[in-house]
């Protein structure tokens, strides 16, 4: 009799331990950012590159998105995506709404103080 052949994919056991390496890297890079006291848009910019990187690996490798099919990596990116998008739109919406009460609750009398009326 022959063997049954196992199908199914083989990963090589080296990718993974190159994506732990690399994850140690980038952890090891997003400490950085704290411990050199990095400030102001470059800090968080660098913090979500690495999140990000990190996360993309993660979710590649570990939960086998990049040997899946399209439909499924399309299930899982897409979203994603859309949360992103929104997220985005939400905060610009926080910004236009907290200019909006400098510019007429905080920027002195507006339309919200009244006055006493006169003495005669």
């Amino acid at each position: 009799m022959s063997e049954a052949k196992v199908e199914g994919q083989q990963h090589p056991i080296a990718v993974y331990f190159w994506v732990w390496g690399l994850l140690f890297v980038l952890s090891t890079l997003s400490y950085m950012v704290d411990y050199l006291q990095f400030q102001g848009l470059l800090r968080w910019s660098l913090i979500l590159l690495f999140m990000f990187l990190k996360a993309g690996f993660i979710v590649a490798v570990f939960m086998h998105l990049y040997y899946e099919r399209l439909a499924m990596a399309c299930a899982i990116l897409i979203p994603t995506g859309a949360l992103m998008v929104l997220i985005g739109l939400m905060s610009a919406e926080a910004g236009y709404t907290n200019f909006t009460r400098d510019v007429y609750l905080d920027g002195g009398p507006g339309i919200m103080v009244m006055e006493e009326p006169m003495k005669k």
